[in-house]
């Protein structure tokens, strides 16, 4: 049988694993910060303006990954989070590899150019994969339903009947006509907004008793082939807190 580390060895592979990747992507980005802070200094950007120009390139990659993060919870494609991190991640590689300037310039010249943003984007996305692990799988400990408890089984006890004792006639019991039942008409069909806010009610049981965020609402109405824009949604949960006003002081999906 394979031996599988144990909880504390685990924890500390994780922990350690998380540090050296964020100190991984803060060097990157900072090799990659100063090479486009030499470049903007080379094309007439001085002091503030050479150093906030870097940061028109690099953060569109920490902004798309989390993008891609957020619709990865979401179980969603976002196709905005795909091109912020190309862009950002081909514009960096691109602009580092032009600060390269030079007569005796080599090939290596403009390798180690490159490295800096090609790590920054690789880092940072292992990163947002193991906050993605962890998020996740603390949202599957809190939605996941308590397992019920079987009720033990007993033998039914007889009452023990002396044997001198005579048998007790039963009362003879008349049977009442049983009465006439009205046929039972059929329920009207729920209205499109009754529709809206019986999805939403739903959700605040399947997240556990959560109060589900506007993504997750539109989200379940588009499933359930209804309106599913995020003021409908929002007016939905209005209309499902009013009714049941506790709803509004459960913590937020979100949150969890």
């Amino acid at each position: 049988m394979p031996v599988r580390p144990r909880p504390d060895a685990q924890l500390g592979l994780t922990v350690s694993a998380a540090v050296l990747t964020t100190a991984l992507t803060a060097v990157s980005f900072w090799l990659s910060f100063e090479a486009l802070h030499d470049l903007a200094v080379a094309h007439r950007l001085k002091g503030e303006r050479a150093w906030a120009w870097p940061a028109t390139v690099d953060l569109f990659i920490v902004i798309g990954e989390l993008l891609i993060l957020r619709a990865s919870l979401l179980r969603r494609v976002d196709p905005w989070a795909i091109v912020l991190t190309a862009a950002g991640s081909i514009g960096s590689i691109v602009l580092n590899i032009a600060s390269v300037s030079g007569e005796k310039t080599v090939f290596l010249d403009y390798v180690v150019a490159a490295v800096p943003p090609v790590a920054a984007l690789l880092a940072f996305g292992v990163l947002m994969r193991q906050v993605h692990e962890y998020l996740a799988s603390r949202q599957q400990v809190l939605t996941a339903p308590p397992v019920p408890s079987a009720p033990p089984v007993t033998a039914p006890v007889e009452p023990e009947v002396p044997a001198d004792e005579a048998p007790v006639e039963e009362p003879v019991v008349t049977e009442e006509p049983e009465p006439v039942k009205e046929p039972e008409k059929n329920p009207e069909p729920l209205t499109q907004p009754q529709q809206i806010d019986a999805v939403i009610r739903g959700l605040y049981d399947s997240l556990g008793q959560r109060r589900p965020t506007t993504a997750l609402m539109t989200d379940a109405l588009e499933k359930a082939e209804l309106p599913s824009s995020d003021a409908t949604a929002r007016t939905a949960r209005k209309r499902v807190e009013a009714a049941e006003p506790h709803l509004k002081t459960l913590p937020s999906a979100l949150a969890a």
